[in-house]
């Protein structure tokens, strides 16, 4: 396995690896499919900061950051995604994207990295957790998917 910056030669796989997770799983609150096109483009704005995993040609998942909020303010804090393939979960790969996004977030003067996880993705505030992310805030009725109300978990990590 290797962890390497994204190309837009990727979006496609990026695209069918991320989809089925917006459309079938409370891990995201979004209801909007991604397009190769769009893909595209967050990797060209991100450069380095859209790192993705692959092993043997085929994408195991990605991670990526991106403003936390708008404004000077909170230039050094980001917000963060990682998305996994089934098959890529429990071999690591969402450890060495992680550790190779947190690289470059230290690079570009990062201070603090947030994930918003579901309350529904139990897996998803362990392995944050387990990364060394800590429960700041729990921000209840916030996510609206599948005819029902969820909740979201922010959890922070200091670099």
């Amino acid at each position: 396995m290797i962890v390497r910056p994204a190309s837009a030669s990727d979006a496609a796989a990026l695209e069918a690896l991320w989809n089925p997770w917006i459309e079938t799983t409370a891990i995201t609150f979004s209801t909007e499919l991604k397009t190769s096109a769009g893909i595209a483009t967050d990797i060209a704005a991100r450069g380095p900061a859209f790192q993705v995993a692959e092993d043997a040609g085929t994408l195991l998942g990605f991670a990526t950051f991106f403003p936390f909020r708008g404004g000077p303010g909170y230039a050094r804090t980001k917000e963060h995604t990682v998305i996994l393939s089934p098959e890529a979960r429990g071999r690591g790969a969402g450890r060495a994207l992680m550790a190779a996004l947190e690289e470059v977030a230290r690079g570009q003067g990062v201070h603090s990295l947030f994930a918003g996880v579901s309350s529904e993705n139990p897996a998803g505030i362990a392995f944050h957790a387990a990364l060394g992310f800590r429960e700041a805030a729990r921000l209840p009725q916030v996510g609206w998917k599948f005819g029902r109300w969820m909740d979201l978990v922010l959890m922070q990590k200091f670099l």
